[in-house]
């Protein structure tokens, strides 16, 4: 007999939330004026991996899928974290670095996406602990050049997205250690995980709106 967890009563709603909040501010970043063909794509490609991650999420765990399409939905899901860290590298990278530092950073963090989401589509269930691992490391990429990226962004843009990294690496832990589970029936560990997303991504799209944007 096949026994049904009820998922915790806040399941998904602040990535529902989050959805809408990235498409609009997406579309008034994009929308901007007096930006160059070539910087309007790179924030089309952050609007759409953050978009995607926080819009897959809030269907894979607002709806309740049958099996088949659930083991679908859950690997699209990893798959956009993924892509949603890749594309807030993008304009980080293209504006706040040069040289090889700038094409090592998006060499590095787009291979890394590439390896997580390749990952996630072998044909079987990918170990919690791999994952979060892959995760973190992708998430990291930038490492290689803090110096240059402090440089390039100053105080506020390095401290946004340093903020934004260490958010989803405390999620990440969260994640993979199921801890803390504060109340398991309404707002449980994957909820406390999803709230740090928000915050990560939060202070991305700060860095972005606010300093990344205005450098251009």
């Amino acid at each position: 007999m096949q026994v049904t967890v009820a998922k915790p009563l806040l399941r998904g709603w602040s990535h529902v939330v989050a959805a809408f909040a990235v498409a609009v501010a997406g579309v008034l970043l994009v929308a901007l004026p007096d930006t160059t063909p070539g910087q309007r794509a790179l924030l089309v490609i952050y609007t759409a991996g953050t978009l995607a991650m926080f819009g897959v999420s809030a269907l894979y765990h607002r709806v309740a899928w049958q099996p088949r399409a659930h083991s679908v939905m859950k690997r699209l899901d990893h798959s956009t974290i993924f892509l949603a860290i890749a594309g807030a590298y993008t304009p980080v990278a293209a504006i706040g670095l040069d040289g090889w530092r700038q094409t090592a950073v998006l060499v590095t963090v787009w291979a890394g996406a590439a390896v997580g989401v390749l990952v996630e589509w072998l044909p079987f269930s990918t170990p919690r602990a791999l994952f979060t691992a892959i995760y973190v490391v992708v998430g990291w990429s930038a490492a290689i050049a803090l110096p240059q990226l402090h440089a390039g962004l100053g105080g506020l843009g390095f401290g946004l997205v340093l903020g934004g990294g260490l958010a989803y690496t405390v999620g990440a832990v969260v994640y993979g250690t199921k801890r803390p589970d504060p109340w398991p029936r309404v707002f449980g560990y994957h909820e406390v995980f999803h709230a740090f997303t928000v915050i990560g991504a939060g202070c991305h799209l700060a860095a972005i709106a606010f300093v990344v944007v205005p450098k251009m």
